[in-house]
């Protein structure tokens, strides 16, 4: 799923392409990508974009009149810059945002359809699709410290809780904590205040790094491969590979469709943390450090 730097960088993309053209149409090639019914998609056509903003995850883009578009890419959502007019890409296209200059293609792939578009009026209703997190990148340390510490959580909850947290999901939330070298089973509540300075710092800069990388990758092109796997990641999507600074075996928790990943030496103090599907599988069996499993 794209979270804040994928986010971030898309919007840069579209600022240089699509700030202040003028949206001549929008094409569905699936009707259910449409989650609001007033106003109508023909209502926007010939309104310029007159901005472009993050909601959480969301990508927003402001039209004259008071009007919004909301985009939520959910987990296989993507963008693509076409040539204006230029057909929707069969099979994963779900819709077109049309300009003289060219065609904002979206796309999902996957036959479970998440990505979402919602056409507003007014900002009263774009205020609805805010879920309050606060902004880590604007965050004071003291601002920080009370988001964290507002419910009993882990961490990892913590992070990716859009009620405390604008944009950071399942990919930033384990390289975060691996940079903080944290748990992501340690309570918010528990953390003392070299935790929590080593927590606030390792976010803002997690982030920071990471939309340096994807803007350098894309350079003057559209971005494109902005996956949750991202190549140089420490330790998200690389179970069973060494950690980049201490070489043990990355490990993961995985709890329903979500997967952590952590490095039990930098983060643990070595210890494994229990799997809820394999550990109740294996019980006693289950290995409870890295010297039972190297």
């Amino acid at each position: 799923m794209p979270e804040l730097p994928e986010v971030a960088v898309y919007i840069e993309a579209l600022e240089t392409r699509i700030l202040g053209q003028t949206l001549t149409g929008i094409r569905l090639a699936n009707p259910f990508v449409l989650r609001t019914v007033d106003p109508r998609p023909a209502d926007l056509a010939g309104h310029a974009v007159t901005g472009i903003r993050r909601v959480g995850k969301r990508i927003v883009m402001e039209l004259e009149g008071g009007f919004f578009i909301v985009i939520h890419l959910m987990v296989a959502g993507r963008f693509r810059w076409l040539a204006a007019g230029a057909k929707i890409p069969g099979k994963i296209g779900l819709a077109a945002f049309d300009f003289d200059n060219g065609t904002l293609a979206m796309t999902e792939a996957g036959t479970r359809r998440r990505a979402s578009i919602h056409l507003l009026r007014g900002d009263e209703a774009l205020r609805a699709h805010d879920r309050g997190g606060i902004e880590v990148m604007e965050a004071s340390p003291e601002q920080f410290r009370e988001a964290l510490a507002r419910e009993r959580h882990t961490l990892k909850r913590s992070l990716t809780d859009p009620r405390l947290f604008s944009g950071i999901g399942n990919a930033y939330s384990d390289e975060i904590l691996h940079r903080a070298r944290l748990s992501p089973l340690q309570l918010s509540t528990n953390l003392d205040n070299d935790e929590a300075a080593r927590l606030y710092d390792a976010t803002r800069s997690t982030l920071r790094d990471w939309i340096d990388r994807l803007r350098a990758r894309s350079g003057d092109r559209f971005p494109e491969k902005l996956t949750a796997f991202q190549e140089g990641m420490a330790v998200h999507g690389r179970y069973g590979q060494p950690c980049p600074d201490c070489g043990a075996p990355v490990q993961r928790i995985v709890y329903a469709e979500n997967e952590t990943h952590y490095c039990a030496r930098c983060q643990t103090g070595g210890r494994r943390l229990a799997d809820r599907a394999l550990s109740r599988l294996l019980k006693d069996d289950w290995p409870r450090s890295l010297d039972d499993v190297e």
